[in-house]
């Protein structure tokens, strides 16, 4: 079955989680002379490329593959007059690009006639289609490309009498753009086969749903010895649990990418609002030709492409845009110096980084260059001869060079950009390059004037702090209980970090619970996944920021002055201090407005959806009205007044104002009493706040204080302090576990999940996460706010508890949560364990099924439909138990969790059964290597390695049948495991190599393996 563009959302699969994980590479002549050696020497890196690819379930039919080149002018100019009878103009003059159609006729035809009208009413001139060569057999085509091959034709296009050179470009920009988005969009199953690869007087792209093999044997015209070029740009497509299809094959038009971009939704989301201030002195009246810049049906590198086209198109030179877009780590870099920081500084103002491992390589035929992520976790390496070629590509080896014709040769750094400049014809030194552009404009002295600090705004009486039953009435009402106090608000104030559990939360899902749960509950953080490894948080501060700019954003598409006047905010957690400030401002035409997010009790559950619809109102008219910032404020809830949920309004007023392309304009800050916990924080970053005053949070722990749970020495200052630095810890955390670097990019990113929550409520205020399970909707949110409010604030006839509510949600309590594991369970599984009793152990599975069923997990609510399998399988045909219990793996609990006794027990009984048993990460006393006197073995047949010091050894990795290398782990993803330094006795200080007393965490392992 052919597959036209993407698939529809259907299942667990939605299309907006395209993403690549490919091979790139590049060779060029760096003086700027054209060869067909460079196609011969760009068809032998790709096929050796291969294994960077991917093929479907047919061997022949791969994810993708392509070149980028030169436009070839002899070749085009000779096949031109051949086959269309046409004499091309001079160079410069004339543009070509290979455009695929759809096989319908008359289709096609309609295509073609639009794309015709379009060069027309532009001012172009049609020189004429070409039919593209191809040989699909002589390609072994694999039968799923073939389903879905176009029509490939090449289309010429002329300049008008008075264009050449960039303006030239800027009209085949409009021409494309207004092709893709007139005819992708139409009503036609075939609608999506149009898609025009590259329309350039510069470049051409020969791309396709292809094996690396298959690209030169398809397109017979790379193999003419006329077809000349200084550059040739290959690339490999292993689409990560996509979709592959032709279109989506890279180059893409300006760059090649290997790697993820993991704030894409939120990349996009901001472009799509920068919409509403762009203007363009070049583009005129035609800028909103171009919209939308992101065109929809892209993988995450198409999209990068297209943003990274806008900026070229628009006057921005290739590098210059690169640097916006994949910055240096410049906050906590001590050494860079002031112009190159200050470059960086004034376009963060600008534009958020595209965050993400990622190795990208770029051209515009003046420029070819290659640039790593700040993190630099994509390998890139590079070759330069004596004969003036550069080889660049995902590996080395991909192209055989003689030893004696190699001059230098290197790897990409993290953050630093790789670039031969044609016209120059040398290799341009990162630090050369970098201090050229930082020089130009005086950005430095641009921030010094305009740039707005939070501490230097003028102070403001915050408000009086709560006390006694107001404050008491408040908690209940935003649902504090107990162990929110003792759990997750205390420790991060004593022990400056976001609390640990052990071995993860068995509590009820929130869709799942007979409790009352709040909304942030019902979302689930995301993580890095194998090919896109996390940042350790710790071991990289260095990479990682929380600084922001805040505030309304300037035009993307010009640099001036102007740019620079936003409001700088080191943390994204305000004192109350600080928010008095921010309520207050009235300094350089900055002012804020406090939008009431709270409705009268009268309106009961009707008023939560009529105050989102206000809310977004308001912040759109002080938009309107010139304000600056709006603050969404619970202040105001009371006895008579219900607060909508800071998550709701904020991410209801973010999308609102994305919509109307006006969320670029203002700034957006939160005074809540409902956040408090990391994870709350990291959710209303993540749709929309740019910084966020929890006030009750800070009057909790006061009370704390006044409760004896912390000592008298915690000032209120100190308590604020430790509970900021706790959360950013906490905050870091979770953004490293997605591979994100700075929260500008975390920011609006939707780097989560909802699990049961109603299309109703993700359309209005999470639009683009996933939930793939239905639930809640308006109407339970908005009782389940009722009853909290009803506890905090109960009617004359009703009793106030006296003190904080304790569900039970992270420790069992009786009537409390739900949990997977209660005293019962651990009770029978105890006696079965210690009796050897089947009854016990039939009692404890029959308890851990029914709870399974009925109150905790999704996969508890599924059955076998036996009626699908046609009926029970003979016995005879059935593996004996003997055999099945071969394919047996024990948890990967490591020794020093558990003890030696129960670890080495699980190793021989699995050894006896012929099954393995997992080390965990803890390393293995060499002595199990040793056969017992028996014949038992203790000896783990799984090796886990978590991070190279902790008992890593070449003996242990050669005593192993499988190993296991853990990068995000279930409990605590992207995270590591944790002994604590009272656990680590002299034992296991020895098996780990490391030291009693001192607790271990284990890094990503990409650190030290």
């Amino acid at each position: 079955m052919a597959l036209k563009g993407f698939p529809k959302k259907i299942g667990l699969y939605d299309p907006r989680n395209e993403k690549d994980s490919c091979g790139v590479g590049f060779i060029a002549d760096i003086k700027g002379r054209r060869s067909h050696q460079i196609l011969l020497d760009a068809r032998e890196m790709l096929d050796h490329m291969s294994h960077r690819g991917a093929c479907g379930c047919e061997a022949n039919t791969g994810d993708g593959a392509g070149f980028l080149t030169a436009l070839p002018h002899e070749f085009l100019s000779r096949v031109a007059g051949e086959d269309l009878g046409k004499k091309l103009p001079p160079p410069g003059k004339f543009a070509a690009g290979n455009v695929f159609l759809p096989r319908d006729d008359g289709f096609r035809q309609q295509c073609k006639d639009k794309v015709a009208e379009i060069v027309q009413a532009q001012g172009q001139e049609l020189i004429g289609w070409r039919e593209v060569p191809t040989r699909t057999d002589d390609a072994d085509i694999g039968p799923a490309a073939r389903d879905s091959e176009p029509v490939i034709e090449q289309l010429f296009v002329g300049a008008s009498a008075d264009l050449e050179g960039d303006s030239f470009e800027r009209q085949l920009y409009i021409i494309r753009k207004r092709s893709s988005h007139q005819l992708r969009t139409l009503e036609h199953d075939e609608a999506k086969d149009f898609y025009i690869c590259s329309l350039s007087t510069k470049v051409i792209i020969y791309k396709g749903q292809l094996m690396s093999e298959q690209v030169v044997p398809y397109f017979p015209d790379l193999e003419d010895p006329d077809y000349t070029s200084h550059l040739a740009m290959v690339h490999s497509r292993f689409s990560t649990n996509t979709f592959p299809s032709w279109d989506r094959a890279q180059p893409n038009r300006f760059m090649s990418h290997n790697g993820e971009i993991n704030t894409l939704r939120g990349n996009m989301n901001w472009m799509a609002a920068r919409e509403g201030v762009a203007e363009s002195e070049l583009f005129g009246d035609e800028l909103e030709k171009c919209f939308p810049i992101c065109e929809p049906d892209c993988s995450d590198s198409g999209t990068f492409d297209n943003v990274l086209e806008f900026l070229l198109m628009a006057g921005r030179t290739l590098p210059e845009a690169i640097m916006m877009m994949i910055p240096e780590a410049w906050q906590n870099h001590e050494s860079m110096y002031k112009s190159k920081r200050d470059f960086y500084e004034y376009h963060s103002a600008l534009m958020e980084p595209w965050d993400g491992p990622a190795s990208i390589a770029f051209t515009d035929g003046h420029y070819i260059g290659a640039v790593l992520d700040r993190n630099g976790l994509r390998p890139s390496r590079y070759y330069v001869t004596h004969d003036d070629k550069v080889i660049m590509a995902s590996e080395v080896g991909v192209l055989h060079v003689q030893p004696e014709n190699v001059k230098l040769k290197g790897r990409l750094q993290p953050g630093r950009m790789f670039l031969v400049d044609f016209e120059q014809g040398k290799i341009i030194d990162d630090n050369e390059l970098k201090r050229d552009l930082s020089v130009r404009r005086p950005y430095g002295d641009w921030l010094e004037s305009q740039a707005l600090d939070l501490q230097n705004l003028p102070a403001a009486a915050a408000p009086e702090h709560l006390e006694g039953a107001d404050l008491l009435s408040r908690m209940q009402a935003f649902g504090y209980t107990v162990e929110t106090l003792s759990f997750m608000l205390a420790p991060l104030v004593t022990e400056k970090r976001d609390p640990v559990g052990s071995m993860g939360n068995d509590s009820a899902l929130a869709c799942l619970s007979d409790q009352p749960r709040m909304i942030y509950d019902y979302f689930k953080q995301l993580f890095a996944q194998v090919t896109n490894p996390a940042i350790d948080s710790i071991r990289e501060e260095m990479v990682m920021s929380l600084e922001c700019y805040i505030g309304p954003e300037g035009n993307i598409l010009d640099t001036t002055e102007r740019q620079a006047a936003r409001l700088r905010v080191p943390h994204p957690i305000l004192t109350n201090e600080e928010l008095a400030a921010l309520k207050s401002i009235d300094h350089r035409g900055w002012k804020a407005r406090t939008i009431d997010i709270t409705y009268p009790l009268a309106d009961g559950k009707d008023g939560l959806s009529s105050t989102l619809e206000r809310v977004s109102r308001e912040a759109e008219d002080a938009i309107d009205s010139g304000d600056s910032l709006v603050i969404l404020s619970d202040r105001a809830t009371g006895p008579d007044r219900i607060p909508v949920s800071s998550l709701l309004a904020c991410g209801a007023v973010h999308h609102h104002l994305v919509k109307q392309a006006k969320r670029t304009r203002i700034g957006i800050i939160l005074e809540t009493a409902e956040g408090r916990e990391v994870h709350h924080h990291c959710l209303l970053i993540g749709y929309g706040a740019d910084a966020i005053n929890p006030y009750l949070a800070f009057e909790a722990l006061r009370k704390c204080r006044e409760d004896d749970i912390f000592s008298d020495d915690y000032t209120d200052e100190k308590i604020v302090e430790g509970y900021r630095k706790g959360v950013a810890k906490g905050m870091l955390k979770v953004m490293a576990k997605m591979g994100i670097s700075t929260l500008q990019s975390y920011k609006g990113a939707q780097i989560f999940e909802a699990v049961g929550i109603r299309d109703e409520v993700i359309d209005r205020c999470f639009d683009g996460t996933a939930s793939r399970i239905q639930g809640v909707g308006f109407d339970v949110l908005a009782a389940e706010a009722l009853r909290r409010h009803a506890v905090g604030f109960p009617a004359s006839d009703s009793i106030q508890p006296a003190v904080l509510d304790n569900p039970g949600e992270y420790h069992w309590r009786s009537g409390g949560e739900r949990h997977m594991w209660n005293p019962e369970s651990i009770a029978e599984i105890q006696v079965a364990a210690r009796e050897n009793s089947i009854d016990a152990y039939a009692r404890f599975s029959k308890l851990v099924n029914d709870s399974d069923r009925s109150r905790c997990t999704l996969r508890g609510l599924l059955e076998f439909d036996l009626d699908a399998a046609a009926g029970p399988i003979p016995v005879e045909e059935v593996e004996p138990a003997s055999e099945i219990v071969k394919r047996f793996c024990t948890g990967a609990m490591s020794f020093g969790s558990i003890s030696a006794e129960a670890h080495e027990t699980l190793a021989i009984a699995m050894n006896r059964l012929g099954g393995k048993s997992n080390t965990g990460e803890g390393g293995e006393d060499p002595k199990r290597f040793i056969p017992m006197a028996n014949g038992d073995s203790r000896r783990s047949a799984i090796k886990q390695v978590a991070s190279g010091r902790f008992g890593v050894t070449i003996w242990y990795l050669t005593n192993a049948d499988e190993l296991q290398i853990k990068i995000s782990q279930g409990a605590k993803p992207g995270e590591g495991g944790e002994l604590p330094g009272r656990k680590v006795d002299e034992n296991i200080a020895r098996i780990r190599y490391s030291t009693p007393g001192v607790g271990l965490i284990s890094p990503p392992p990409h650190h030290d393996i």
